[in-house]
């Protein structure tokens, strides 16, 4: 496994590959790795022939007051896990090598980023969407990879792609859970053990409202309120917003004759946590 942290090497490297005829699978990650971002890896690895993960924690996409600078970081764990899989790219640089002192320009992928997350953490999608379209013209692969917890960001870079006409192929990869139903985050090494208990709400939420939507209810409304009722019973859980939206325009007011997205966003403790579901009809 080779490790670069320089943009302009690791394009050399991806120019050179694609010469030789190989098929690049891009998984762009923050680091400190867990199960479900090998499980974004492995599925790469069965698209590709030459697999890069990057490791780059994005100051950009970080409001004042977030936990950019207390971020998880354990490089040298992260790449023992990703020789499992096995990666053959690391590419990791430094902010500084992404982002020139002057740099002003921005990638923004429009409505579909004005709600949710994006209504509650102002220019974390422009972040989001301008490091991607970096990475993409960095790496130059023919697919990456994201997973559907960060279902909002993978619609972001899903409109992006097309809006913008990259040749890349995004692959999306469903949620993958703890044993007990919490959805895998970096962030959970945030949470204490009674914190961690708590957290489980937010699954159970998520149930709820697929239960409810099973149930035949008579409009969205009733399934998020099926999931809300869930988490206002844990002391421990401050709510930051309980939404159904349409599933591909993420439009507020969807129809149950379409898929619909419940997206889940809440504190345990001081930690924020996100779980969604996409409900088909």
């Amino acid at each position: 496994m080779i490790v670069i942290t320089s943009p302009d090497e690791m394009t050399r490297f991806s120019s050179d590959a694609i010469q030789r005829g190989e098929r690049i699978g891009l998984v762009p990650t923050m680091g400190f790795l867990h199960d479900g971002h090998l499980t974004l890896m492995r599925e790469g690895r069965r698209e590709s022939s030459v697999l890069v993960a990057s490791i780059f924690v994005n100051p950009t996409q970080f409001g004042p007051g977030e936990d950019f600078a207390r971020y998880p970081r354990n490089f040298e764990r992260d790449c023992a896990m990703l020789e499992t899989v096995p990666v053959d790219v690391v590419f990791a640089p430094e902010p500084a090598a992404m982002y020139s002192p002057d740099a002003q320009s921005w990638v923004d992928a429009g409505e579909i980023t004005d709600g949710l997350c994006g209504a509650h953490r102002p220019g974390h999608f422009r972040g989001v969407t301008t490091v991607v379209a970096k990475l993409f013209n960095i790496v130059k692969p023919h697919l990456a990879v994201f997973g559907e917890k960060d279902f909002q960001q993978l619609r972001a870079i899903q409109k992006m792609v097309r809006d913008l006409n990259f040749d890349v192929e995004i692959l999306p990869v469903p949620i993958v859970r703890e044993k007990d139903g919490l959805a895998m985050s970096s962030r959970n090494a945030y949470l204490s053990p009674t914190e961690r208990e708590d957290a489980l709400a937010l699954s159970l939420a998520i149930r709820a409202a697929r239960d409810k939507h099973r149930s035949d209810p008579c409009c969205a409304e009733e399934i998020v309120f099926a999931a809300a009722r869930v988490l206002k019973r844990m002391k421990g859980i401050e709510i930051e917003y309980v939404e159904a939206v349409d599933a591909e325009t993420l439009a507020r007011h969807p129809s149950l004759d379409r898929p619909i997205l419940i997206a889940i966003a809440a504190r345990v403790g001081k930690t924020r946590l996100i779980d969604n579901v996409v409900l088909l009809p």
